[in-house]
């Protein structure tokens, strides 16, 4: 079985120490590597190749919203999920323009972490329960555009539902009985039209509108 591989980054050592056993009790989760600052971080994805990054936001030496921005310039693909406490929220909007994957409070149940990772490298977005309604209050403040949904198709407007349940673009296709193509195309359409670069953004995008199954 192929394991997910992980790279833990945060400065303070009983964190990591207590993610990475958490995580490894799961058969296909493996932690590959443990920095404390985010200037060792973007050396160690470049070396390891970490499917999946679990990053601080608070951190010494370069912290984690510039850490975030280095490494998507590194490699836009790689997928971070943002370690954080309930306060430090305030940031949160920051790192999701920055391309963020996934966001996790500290003192979450480890079944959220542990779906976190699974649906980050599954492709898919994360969003802890209890931050979402903030993201979403900050999006809205933050927006300044003029948002009209009637732009969407009905059946965009089908797909945005999907991908904000956190579902990918097979998931999506099975479900609609469409191609995984044409599901492709038609997020493609939809990040446009709603002027998002992401499935998170697009998902705080439904949250924010109430854009909900029919």
């Amino acid at each position: 079985m192929k394991k997910i591989k992980i790279l833990l980054v945060d400065d303070h050592s009983l964190v990591r120490q207590g993610l990475k056993q958490i995580l490894e009790l799961e058969g296909d989760l493996e932690v590959i590597g443990q920095v404390g600052d985010g200037e060792e971080a973007i050396v160690k994805a470049q070396t390891l190749k970490p499917d999946v990054i679990l990053l601080d936001i608070n951190m010494p030496k370069l912290n984690g919203i510039h850490t975030l921005r280095r490494l998507k310039d590194i490699d836009s693909t790689i997928k971070v999920i943002m370690l954080t406490f309930y306060e430090d929220k305030e940031y949160l909007f920051e790192t999701i323009n920055l391309g963020a994957n996934g966001y996790v409070l500290k003192d979450a149940e480890s079944d959220s972490l542990i779906k976190a990772v699974r649906d980050v490298y599954s492709g898919n977005s994360y969003i802890h329960p209890s931050i979402a309604t903030d993201l979403v209050k900050e999006f809205n403040n933050r927006s300044t555009k003029e948002d009209d949904d009637m732009k969407l198709t009905k059946r965009e407007y089908e797909v945005l539902t999907l991908i904000a349940e956190g579902l990918n673009n097979k998931e999506i296709g099975c479900s609609l009985y469409i191609s995984e193509k044409t599901v492709k195309n038609h997020v493609s359409n939809i990040f446009k039209k709603i002027n998002v670069n992401d499935r998170t953004q697009a998902a705080i995008y439904a949250y924010k509108h109430n854009i909900k199954k029919i």
